[in-house]
């Protein structure tokens, strides 16, 4: 009796004892273990009426206001002329660089648009209130004023190498431009900064958080918890990392050729889908913009933390997504064909009016019209699911992708399986385009031959495999965090170097009208490199 009871007790204990790890719990823990130094390094928080805003969003959200100001709201006026720019019209082929405007904008626009248009509004409406879409949308207004800053700068301090490579960026015009004025060192240390923090967010923002809500999506469509890839999404990973791997050996041309293709499909796929779902809640359109609007201002304070939560969720999830301010995009906007550096800083404004205000908005819409608020207690009804607001710390598939994909399954179940094609070509669109610019800055920091481009390529690819097993709530963190650490170097550049813009598209205005009245482009050039040197 005495030895079954002991044998009765063994079983107890043994049926009682958790579980052995799963690879992608044990690669999760060591994601949070590496990464949480420096996620608490960058957002360092600032208490405004008792809640705790990043410094780092109110950083950037002040450049896109300076930056609007200053330059005479570029972002309206220079509107028409960017689609003129980058339709071709002031374009010739002796031009100095590598890509055209349109491949220009399309790699960009490749590395911007992705899941942070998709996932990332559906966690900043989560967690900060539908009113988070109205600052949103502002922020992107704001963030083209930017962007042309940044990539005119891009374009200026950018360099031709012997292979015929370009090379160009932030950590380029941070070095030279402060060089000319006579603070070299204070330019070398900016731009070794920056190319440390790009590094950092070509392994987070631009890899990690596409990995891991591609992933989730995944997991949704096929069974969730009893899905194959449930406990082994590291496989999906490994899968995604060697076909990134092939594509990302051909350079910027080759990138170039491949989102020329994918971006146009991908956002009319994505467009159409979420103007499909407008169309059906139609009705409901007009309450969601009031809310949207209402909430910006006077969000249920109680769940999510009131304006102050709205606003930094808004801008934290812009910025994200559109990445003005960054110092990201001027690296792929430096390898294009043109004389005139503002050309390309104008073409540039269009990224943030395409990712933010247009596809950012349109997500926007899809989401609050399809919810259900049942009072002010922040709970909601979306696709006969129960959700709660302001949960910033849930980790659930469900939080991010997964709250999207439910939006879009109230027109039809089927819309999750469309949504996974198009998180898909985002997230992959957005991994080639960031392993280039991870690699411009790797080269920055190591040299520049084979054997160093192998092994960041190596561990970008690593780093994907990584990405698909975090859980949610280290990837955004580390996701921002290395995105909004390259803005510290890269806007104090910005502001130190606005007289250069300034120059730079008084040249490219003057460079316009010549060409409208009818001189060649060549002519043109040539008399204004001329006249303003």
């Amino acid at each position: 009796m005495a030895a079954a009871a002991m044998l009765m007790m063994s079983c107890a204990w043994a049926g009682a004892a958790e579980p052995a790890e799963t690879l992608d719990q044990k690669i999760d823990k060591i994601f949070g273990w590496a990464t949480g130094w420096f996620v608490n390094g960058v957002f360092v928080d600032i208490p405004v009426d008792g809640y705790p805003v990043k410094a780092v969003v109110i950083w950037l959200a002040l450049a896109g206001v300076i930056a609007t100001l200053f330059f005479k709201f570029i972002n309206i006026r220079g509107f028409k002329l960017a689609l003129r720019t980058v339709r071709g019209h002031y374009s010739h082929t002796g031009d100095p660089g590598e890509i055209t405007h349109f491949q220009a904008l399309s790699a960009a626009v490749s590395g911007t648009v992705g899941l942070g248009n998709i996932a990332g509004v559906a966690i900043g409406i989560m967690v900060g209130g539908p009113g988070v879409a109205f600052w949103l949308f502002l922020s992107g207004f704001l963030g083209m004023a930017t962007k042309f800053a940044e990539c005119t700068l891009g374009v200026k301090y950018r360099e031709f190498h012997t292979d015929g490579r370009i090379h160009g960026g932030a950590m380029y015009y941070l070095k030279k431009g402060f060089a000319e004025r006579g603070l070299a060192p204070v330019g070398k240390v900016l731009s070794v900064l920056f190319a440390i923090f790009c590094v950092f967010a070509s392994f987070g923002g631009g890899n990690v958080f596409q990995v891991n809500q591609t992933t989730s999506q995944l997991l949704n469509i096929t069974g969730g918890d009893s899905s194959f890839f449930a406990g082994k999404q590291w496989i999906f990973g490994l899968i995604l990392a060697v076909i990134t791997g092939l594509v990302i050996i051909g350079g910027i041309q080759g990138i170039a050729k491949v989102t020329a293709r994918l971006v146009p499909s991908m956002c009319l796929v994505y467009v159409g889908s979420a103007l499909i779902v407008l169309i059906h809640n139609a009705g409901h359109v007009p309450a969601a913009i009031s809310m949207i609007v209402s909430e910006a201002f006077e969000p249920r304070a109680a769940v999510t933390g009131g304006i102050l939560a709205a606003f930094v969720w808004g801008m934290r999830r812009a910025t994200f997504s559109n990445e003005a301010g960054i110092g990201s995009a001027p690296i792929a906007h430096a390898a294009v064909q043109t004389r005139m550096p503002a050309s390309e800083g104008i073409v540039a404004l269009l990224e943030p009016f395409l990712d933010t205000v247009v596809v950012c908005t349109m997500t926007s819409l899809v989401l609050v019209t399809s919810m259900y608020f049942t009072g002010d207690s922040g709970e909601f009804i979306l696709n006969g699911k129960s959700y709660m607001l302001g949960n910033p710390a849930d980790t659930s598939t469900s939080f991010g992708i997964g709250i999207t994909s439910q939006a879009f399954q109230t027109v039809h179940e089927g819309f999750k399986y469309v949504l996974f094609v198009c998180v898909s070509l985002f997230a992959f669109s957005t991994l080639i385009t960031w392993s280039y610019y991870g690699l411009q800055a790797w080269q920055y920091l190591f040299g520049r031959n084979n054997i160093v481009a192998l092994v960041y390529k190596f561990i970008f690819c690593l780093v994907i495999i990584a990405g698909s097993s975090a859980s949610m709530a280290s990837v955004v963190d580390f996701s921002d965090a290395s995105l909004f650490a390259m803005s510290i170097p890269n806007l104090i550049g910005v502001y130190f170097l606005f007289p250069v813009i300034r120059r730079e598209f008084e040249k490219f205005l003057d460079f316009t009208k010549r060409v409208d009245a009818g001189k060649s482009i060549k002519q043109a050039a040539e008399e204004i490199e001329s006249e303003y040197r």
